[in-house]
This record gives structure tokens, C-alpha cells and sequence, in this order.
């Protein structure tokens, strides 16, 4: 039986250097969901790129790992969750 995982991601607005965490079960159609001007945050900010993602066994991790980073507000402590040096993204972020 296949397993079902769930994903919490982390993308970059290339337009404006915000970062958005969200998570989903589909990570290919939520990305180009983002891309498409079809999600209320990330409307109009794009272009997007998926920096970094978690998999989870459930919809209940993910949504607990997703609030939890949300909760950070400290972009460098959430690129750092994630696995990422901050500072290979300073000129792309804004850190204001």
C-alpha cells in the first residue's frame, strides 16, 4: 500500500524576497497553484521559487510543522529549519 505524505515548503517571491510556508499533499500543483496567481498571499507576488521542503506521514504533522515555522516570523531562523544558510540568500531576501 502507498504511502500518502504530506509537505510543508518554504518558497521565495523573486519579485519582492518574501518567503511563504505553506503545506499540502500535492507539492508540484500547490507550486504552479502559487505561480498562478490563484492563492490569496502569494497572488501577484510572484514569480516563486521552492526554496526548500519536509515530508510528513500526516496531514496533522505538517499542519503542526506549518504553524510552528509561521509562529518564527524570523526569516533566518526559518531558512536555517529548513536546512539552508541565510547568508547564500541576502541578496535575494528582504530582510526589512
Amino acid at each position: 500500500m502507498e504511502q500518502l505524505l504530506f509537505y510543508v515548503y518554504l518558497l521565495l517571491s523573486m519579485k519582492y524576497g518574501k518567503l511563504y510556508i505553506g503545506q499540502t499533499r500535492d507539492l508540484l500543483q500547490r507550486f504552479e497553484y502559487h505561480n498562478n496567481n490563484r492563492s490569496g498571499f502569494t497572488k501577484n507576488k510572484g514569480p516563486w521559487v521552492l526554496l526548500a521542503f519536509k515530508r510528513f506521514a500526516t496531514r496533522g504533522e505538517a499542519m503542526a510543522e506549518e504553524n510552528r515555522l509561521k509562529k518564527l516570523k524570523n526569516r533566518q531562523r526559518i531558512l536555517e529549519e529548513f536546512g539552508l544558510n541565510p547568508d547564500d540568500f541576502t541578496q535575494l531576501l528582504d530582510f526589512n
